[in-house]
């Protein structure tokens, strides 16, 4: 019998199964593969909160979800057309993931008695079996047999053939959307090189499953999802942490400045740190310190002596860098933190998205201590928005914060590699020699109320630091009333003259007035994007703008915000920025928010526009 091939615009596919059944791997290699395929794409891991959860239970389910196709793609997809598990507990929980009429590939070997009841489910009950997915096209796969089978002879044990399963499963759904296995081959070949065996039993594996695709009667449908018609140029597939690691080599770069990064590894931020220690020869310095304060305090330490300063984090870690922040804010010296956001409070959600640290970035530090605050949109835009980032820093003599968050951090999209000469240039401004006899003003400012940069060992640019307050121009200690309020007032001014240096904000699709304003901030913009789109070719009158420039906000925001008769924010907390925004406009905005750890659907945000425009 011949196969049939389904032509579809795009696909979504959710893998999941135990944490150590190699889901992640598995997700990554098919991005890696569908975006070499010249496809759109976007991806959502989802990783078990506990490092070591119990084998076959629902808080041990891996999940990696990906959407591809040949339109532009903004979402890893509401719900998937292909659901492949590889035990009961990964079944139960990504079942209602999977739209009506969904296949739904099963390792029959996962829901044995003791898979069964590891997942809860009642005794005696099977769903492979039973009959209570026959809503779905239901395909079950001893993958653990044929595996073995696969390897049988090899000399490699147990558990060593195990780890091969998720490699039968990739060959598999390579061959039912019609994907090159070469990629894989190549990775695999990388990965294992010092351990041959390990390099052939896992090609092996992977082209059983390809094979198992071709000899299979039980599957007869393949599907073919075309390229996608994008802007021609050089891609690669990218994740936000990377691609945040890239953005601040390519700012050092741009600036002159040598990059160093302080930082204490914590989830989901620590995969920037791993970035950027693989890059000396950009000369970056990496220093992995004993916890969050040492981390920044060495960052503003390197700050001092000129260097392009980092510290990475996210909100626990945070909190602990907070009287830092504010040793910063009171030095003026140019130093990037950043915030890869996950659910909180306290240690919270480690290993899941959040967008609850806005508050946190905007005003969580003692005293009147005000600073820049910038926020990504997508993995690839992490690297322009990093980047921003360090030139508001360098350029206006102060501390920003770069938010990202879980979501953006592990998820992926094709990503357009940047000219040099098209970024924004970055330049620092530093103190130079004095005279002899002429008196240095180390706080001494210029029209953006930026002091210059006194880096040590230069003559005469001899200053005094520290926490206290500063004499306006001297910089020497003051406890004097007046001047505190006064350069309380300064700072602050500071911050808010960026605003001057900044883009207007724009609508990004949509009228310029109407009915109803979708704005966003952060990851929520591609789920907002996909709403609205669909909410316009319904017919109704709804637009969407997302902020990029937290604090200070672009400032024409207000004003276009009032062409509007409805305002309403979707966020990832209990409602930040639309606190910011009704207590700065005062206007009537309405949050919509969810707090689950999980990024919003298109669909919900898209039922939510339809009750106001």
């Amino acid at each position: 019998m011949e196969n049939t091939t389904l032509h579809a615009t795009e696909a979504t596919i959710l893998f999941a199964g135990d944490s150590g059944d190699g889901i992640q791997l598995a997700g990554d290699q098919f991005t890696n593969t569908t975006a070499l395929h010249g496809n759109d794409l976007s991806t959502f891991p989802n990783f078990p909160a506990e490092i070591r959860a119990p084998q076959g239970t629902l808080a041990g389910v891996s999940g990696f979800q990906i959407k591809f196709g040949s339109t532009e793609i903004y979402t890893p997809g509401d719900h998937c057309d292909m659901l492949v598990v590889m035990n009961a507990a990964a079944l139960k929980a990504n079942l209602k993931q999977l739209k009506a009429g969904g296949i739904i590939i099963a390792n029959t070997e996962g829901f044995d008695p003791k898979n069964l009841r590891l997942a809860k489910y009642p005794d005696g009950v099977n769903p492979i079996e039973d009959g209570s997915l026959d809503a779905f096209r239901l395909f079950k796969i001893d993958v653990t047999k044929m595996t073995k089978a696969t390897l049988d002879g090899s000399g490699l044990g147990t558990k060593e053939i195990d780890r091969t399963k998720n490699m039968f499963v990739l060959g598999f759904i390579y061959w039912i959307y019609n994907r090159s296995l070469e990629t894989t081959i190549k990775f695999i070949e990388q990965k294992f090189g010092k351990r041959p065996e390990i390099v052939d039993a896992n090609v092996k594996t992977l082209k059983a499953g390809y094979h198992y695709g071709e000899t299979s009667e039980t599957f007869m449908q393949r599907v073919e999802v075309k390229a996608a018609q994008i802007a021609p140029g050089n891609y690669r597939n990218i994740n936000g942490n990377p691609a945040t690691a890239y953005g601040l080599i390519a700012a050092a770069q741009k600036s002159g400045l040598p990059l160093f990064l302080g930082s204490y590894p914590i989830t989901p931020a620590s995969d920037i740190l791993h970035e950027l220690s693989r890059h000396k020869n950009f000369g970056v310095r990496t220093f992995q310190a004993e916890d969050e304060i040492a981390a920044i305090t060495s960052a503003i330490g390197a700050a001092f002596g000129g260097s392009l300063a980092i510290t990475t984090s996210s909100g626990p870690g945070i909190a602990l860098k907070t009287e830092a922040i504010g040793l910063a804010i009171m030095l003026e010296l140019p130093l990037v933190i950043i915030n890869v956001q996950r659910g909180g409070p306290s240690t919270g959600l480690p290993t899941k998205t959040e967008q609850a640290d806005l508050l946190q970035a905007v005003y969580g530090r003692n005293g009147e201590a005000p600073l820049p605050v910038i926020a990504a949109q997508s993995p690839g835009d992490c690297f322009y928005a990093v980047y921003e980032a360090c030139r508001i820093a360098i350029e206006h003599s102060t501390p920003v914060f770069f938010l990202s968050d879980g979501y953006l951090a592990n998820g992926a999209e094709p990503w357009q590699y940047p000219v040099s000469a098209d970024l924004k240039p970055i330049k620092a401004v530093f103190a130079e020699a004095l005279p002899e006899g002429e008196k240095f003003l180390p706080y001494k400012r210029d029209e953006k109320l930026a002091r210059k940069w006194a880096v040590p060992g230069v003559k005469g640019l001899e200053h005094r630091i520290g926490g206290l307050e500063k004499e306006h121009e001297t910089g020497n200690i003051s406890y004097d009333p007046d001047n505190h309020e006064f350069m309380v007032k300064l700072r602050a001014e500071k911050v808010e003259r960026i605003a001057d240096y900044i883009p207007d904000q724009q609508i990004d699709q949509g009228p310029s007035k109407g009915k109803l304003l979708v704005i966003g901030w952060g990851s929520t913009y591609g789920a907002i994007k996909t709403a609205v789109k669909a909410a316009l070719e319904a017919g109704h009158s709804v637009a969407h703008a997302h902020i990029r420039y937290m604090n200070p906000f672009p400032k024409n925001l207000g004003e276009l915000m009032k062409q509007y008769d409805y305002v309403l924010v979707p966020e990832m907390n209990n409602g930040q920025l639309v606190r910011m925004l009704r207590d700065k406009y005062l206007v009537p905005a309405e949050g919509f928010n969810k707090i689950k750890g999980i990024p919003f659907t298109s669909t919900e945000l898209l039922e939510k526009i339809k009750t106001l425009a």
